[in-house]
């Protein structure tokens, strides 16, 4: 491997960039895309450019068909950070863990984000906007927000629309949902931003019990991690 494509790939992991690695199985020369950046030594056609992006949104390393070219996916890893240590979150945790995700717990009231409701669970006692600008979301990262208290979803949010997270929802009624954007309006968010945010949370399969709102949430978090439309 090139130093240059070594330096590239080193300096995208440790700022969570998600990159592709794309070796020619016949000459061994290698290039790396990085955003719309190639570097290396291995020339890459438009229609070859556009299926490595593709191999990079699906997740999915392996052979290109119909080519020489093997293309090593490297994607930071699935985070969701969930503020509110409440009853949903004790089941919505183990099942965006079995999903992939690694989980963040925040919640400053330290009486519920314990490490016996949330067993090898990271926690965070941290207020939820100064947890959120810590842990720097990226697009690999799914931001739930689930205490119903404007003091700490709020700011949660705030944060969340300023990054680059794939996915950020909001518990709550269509009625909590219409006062919390308003609230945010007036706090200058703009329509662009407040449209990222989805409320209710979760897909709508009639969820009513905890783990049922849990299983709504992760697959509307996998249905936006795909980009798939919405039904």
């Amino acid at each position: 491997m090139q130093r240059s494509v070594l330096d590239a790939l080193l300096a995208a992991r440790a700022d969570k960039r998600p990159v592709a690695l794309v070796t020619n199985l016949d000459s061994g020369r290698q290039a790396l895309l990085d955003g719309d950046n190639v570097i290396g030594d291995l020339t890459l056609g438009s229609v070859v450019l556009d299926r490595v992006r593709q191999a990079v949104a699906d997740d999915r390393s392996g052979a290109l068909p119909d080519t020489s070219l093997f293309v090593q996916v490297n994607n930071p890893p699935l985070r969701m950070v969930v503020v509110g240590a409440v009853h949903i979150a004790q089941s919505l945790v183990p099942m965006a863990m079995l999903a992939g995700y690694d989980v963040t717990v925040v919640d400053p009231r330290q009486a519920w984000a314990t490490d016996a409701r949330f067993p090898d669970v990271t926690l965070s006692t941290a207020w939820p906007d100064e947890a959120l600008a810590a842990l720097r979301p990226d697009r690999r990262t799914a931001v739930v927000t689930l205490t119903h208290d404007p003091k700490l979803d709020d700011p949660a949010l705030r944060v969340a629309l300023e990054s680059e997270a794939f996915y950020i929802t909001a518990l709550g009624s269509k009625r909590t949902h219409a006062k919390r954007l308003d609230r945010l309006r007036g706090e200058g968010v703009d329509e662009a931003q407040l449209a990222r945010i989805r409320g209710p949370a979760g897909l709508a399969i009639g969820a009513k019990s905890p783990a049922e709102i849990a299983i709504s949430i992760v697959a509307q978090a996998t249905q936006a991690l795909h980009g798939a439309a919405t039904t």
